[in-house]
């Protein structure tokens, strides 16, 4: 193997095979036909959830509970507060300035947290560490959503069946479950069986439920006189309690819009711009307008006005546009959620989880099958626990709410210290969409005693599984580079013992990229024999979403056939090992054959002297013991591996 070259140009890095190679060039805005085919794709990934809001969100502002009777005030206010909510947090909050927010083109929470940690790296006040945690209890209260989302959305799908024949009505809830059972069952075969077919389906959901509204507001057209925001103004002033309730139902219909930005790596901002504002947005417009025009002619129907917009003829195929419309709304959760905990996984605020890749050629399509079985169960959970999309709607606003609160904080702090903005300037634009978040939050916030608790809960315990993990991994870290020796050392003590020198070569996986690793250590120690080549291999995650080609590897030959080797990757990436092994053999005479791998398995005694509560402790050996091999994680030949224990206590 032989070191980068230094050229009057900067450093050359070796050639990597395609699988290896990421780069960050410049995006090409799509035209044409690709424009419109990643737009109808946008269509079943991006605007699953929000798209399915129609399904109970109106309804829900009319829940007995608020105190508000659907007079044709209240339903003028309504619809005036839901148009200007999908106007002010999703068209201009997300739409246009989130989305500016890319971490090399990915987007979401997480992307957004790395950020900050690029922006702030050097800054150690309490104000980042403050913002560090927003930024990880939002990510947490995503886990929440994508517990809640898939149940609620089929609930309200289901509920259908107590419209289109009331005697299946005690038939709800098992449906759901049985639908959501088949949904969980199946992740394990991916996304691309079926994703051709999600863009399609949706397209069909949202011209549906346009025309559906589009007809109502035709027999009733005076409803479109919600479209002023003083209907809204003055439902809140003259409702006081009961108005400031109903901002907790108005939420739901914004449902979805951390997808817009979490998923605007896989389609880039303009589709997903498009789609909105061409078909998802107006759609969603007209399916409101039309549910509060059918309200004005019939008050009764504020028991289901979704489904009874539709004709009795078309209300079982409705049932089956909108069951599978809450399907796919699920899936994106689900898909999300996958996505999220890989992200975590690379910023090590994680242990390693199995990770299955259901795509050769879309590396984001992949399956966590442990966190696939804890969604499954904190669904069912919650479908047998709440029984109706009404009892869900206030456990699922907290958890949009407070992710919203989350990414407007964290958009203060990019805006000042990546954009440039003044400081009035940032806190401007961020008081104006913090000031709409709080007060939704706050009016979900006097709903955690009947179910709002639930998110907090889901994302306290995942806050508390994160920090501990990184707290962890930080200190273990720390004891492991104090036990290290200078490679100089190393070799000096190898050219003096001259040990017996075996043929082919090990490879030891190491998080130490300066020193000689402790498991170099022990090996030489005890077996007294080395390789004729040992590379000592460094995986080295990055806190962006991908690692530009030239930086991806550097490699230096040392004295006595030792090579040291660092591979870059991105937190949205997937090393592999053997694969940088077989790079390496471009360079030096490596013999996949002959090639072992030397793992360390380390057990963590917490009786040391490290600066953490000793429960603390305890749950990180306990996530240590039960992550996934790092056998199973790289990607290594079982049948290549050597393993060697170490004792080290936190």
């Amino acid at each position: 193997m032989r070191s980068a070259q230094a050229t009057k140009d900067g450093p050359v890095a070796p050639t990597l095979p395609a699988r290896l190679r990421r780069g960050s060039s410049a995006a090409v805005e799509p035209r044409g036909r690709r424009l419109a085919a990643l737009s109808l794709l946008a269509l079943g990934v991006v605007y699953g959830d929000i798209g399915t809001s129609p399904l109970y969100a109106f309804r829900e502002c009319f829940n007995p509970e608020h105190g508000l009777a659907p007079t044709a005030a209240a339903v003028y206010g309504v619809l005036s507060l839901i148009l200007w909510a999908l106007i002010l947090i999703v068209s201009v909050k997300y739409v246009v300035f989130i989305m500016r927010l890319d971490n090399r083109g990915e987007g979401g929470i997480l992307a957004l947290l790395a950020l900050v940690l690029l922006t702030r790296r050097r800054d150690r006040s309490p104000q980042r560490r403050v913002f560090l945690a927003l930024g990880l209890f939002g990510a947490a209260l995503l886990y929440g959503d994508g517990i809640i989302t898939p149940a609620i959305s089929v609930l309200g799908a289901t509920e259908g069946l107590e419209i289109a024949a009331p005697a299946f009505a005690p038939y709800v809830v098992p449906a759901s479950a049985v639908v959501l059972v088949g949904l969980f069952l199946v992740q394990h075969r991916g996304t691309a069986r079926v994703g051709g077919m999600f863009g399609p389906v949706m397209l069909v959901w949202f011209v549906t439920i346009a025309v559906l509204g589009a007809v109502e507001i035709a027999l009733a057209p005076e409803i479109l006189a919600a479209l002023n925001p003083w209907y809204g103004a003055r439902l809140l002033a003259e409702h006081g309690w009961s108005g400031f309730l109903a901002l907790g139902a108005v939420v739901l219909a914004v449902t979805g819009a951390e997808a817009l930005y979490a998923d605007m790596g896989h389609f880039g901002r303009t589709p997903i711009r498009l789609a909105w504002f061409a078909l998802v947005f107006p759609a969603l417009v007209l399916n409101y307008f039309g549910q509060g025009a059918l309200l004005l002619r019939s008050p009764e129907a504020i028991r289901n006005p979704f489904y009874l917009l539709a004709p009795s003829w078309f209300q079982y195929p409705l049932l089956v546009i909108a069951t599978l419309a809450a399907i796919i709304a699920s899936q994106a959760l689900i898909s999300g959620a996958f996505s999220l905990t890989r992200q975590a996984m690379r910023l090590r605020y994680s242990p390693r989880l199995t990770i299955v890749h259901t795509s050769r050629s879309e590396a984001g399509q992949i399956y966590v099958p442990a966190v696939n079985r804890a969604l499954m169960v904190g669904c069912l959970l919650v479908v047998f626990g709440f029984q109706s999309s009404s009892a869900l709607g206030a456990a699922y606003g907290i958890a949009v709410t407070g992710t919203m609160a989350t990414t407007t904080l964290l958009f203060y702090v990019i805006a000042r210290d990546r954009w440039g903005w003044s400081r009035w300037r940032a806190v401007g634009v961020a008081g104006v969409f913090l000031a709409i978040d709080l007060a939704f939050l706050g009016a979900n916030a006097v709903k955690i005693g009947r179910g709002g608790w639930v998110p907090l809960a889901i994302a306290g315990g995942m806050f508390i599984l994160m920090d501990t993990w990184n707290r962890g991994s930080r200190l273990l870290n720390g004891v492991l580079s104090r036990a290290a020796v200078p490679l100089d050392e190393f070799i000096a003590e190898v050219e003096r013992v001259r040990p017996p020198r075996v043929p082919g070569t090990a490879v030891f996986l190491t998080n130490e990229v300066e020193g000689a690793p402790l498991l170099l250590q022990h090996h030489f120690r005890h077996n007294k024999v080395l390789h004729e080549r040992v590379i000592l291999l460094s995986v080295v995650t990055e806190e962006i979403p991908d690692v530009d080609d030239e930086r991806r590897m550097s490699s230096e030959a040392l004295p006595q056939g030792l090579y040291r080797v660092r591979v870059h990757y991105g937190f949205m990436e997937q090393p592999d090992v053997p694969e940088i092994v077989e790079h390496c053999s471009d360079h030096v005479a490596v013999d996949p054959e002959q090639t072992t791998f030397y793992l360390g398995r380390t057990h963590v005694v917490p009786t040391g002297r490290a600066p953490m509560m000793t429960w603390r402790k305890r749950l990180f050996q306990l996530m240590a013991r039960n992550g996934a091999s790092v056998t199973d994680f790289f990607n290594i030949p079982p049948s290549r591996v050597v393993e060697l224990g170490a004792q080290i206590e936190l």
